[in-house]
């Protein structure tokens, strides 16, 4: 391997591990914004991690709430309801309060509702919902 590559391989690791704390942070700041997921920004980042660093990955699949919807999304599982109603409450929370106290502009105003709409439409109608996983040992 040349000196170049291997200069592009450590930079775009470097990169790409950078950007998976910054979903990490993003993640972490949507547990108490309402509005901001968190799964979201930690299955990014699960990803960033498995290209550039399995150790951060390894780390972050072993957190006791994170890891775990990782996993689920990872073998193709749905949410759980629970998980689907906050998400949707949120957003419809999110997009109230946007619209009408932080928002002047009409269009900027119908941006966020149709964003917001389509958000709800993939959670309800897209993502399966998952039903408790009974452990057969």
């Amino acid at each position: 391997m040349s000196i170049r590559k291997k200069v592009l391989s450590k930079a775009k690791k470097a990169t790409l591990t950078f950007l998976g704390f910054v979903c990490v942070a993003i993640g972490i700041i949507g547990i108490v914004v309402p509005g901001l997921p968190t799964t979201v920004f930690m299955i990014v980042a699960a990803w960033l991690f498995s290209i550039s660093n399995p150790r951060f990955e390894q780390w972050l699949l072993g957190l006791p709430k994170i890891g775990p919807a990782i996993q689920n999304f990872r073998n193709g599982l749905g949410m759980p309801l629970k998980a689907k109603i906050f998400a949707v409450s949120s957003i419809f929370i999110f997009t109230a309060l946007a619209t009408f106290l932080l928002v002047t502009n009409p269009l900027v105003k119908a941006l966020v509702i149709l964003v917001a709409f389509l958000g709800i439409w993939y959670i309800v109608g897209r993502v399966p919902t998952r039903e408790k996983v009974i452990d057969e040992n």
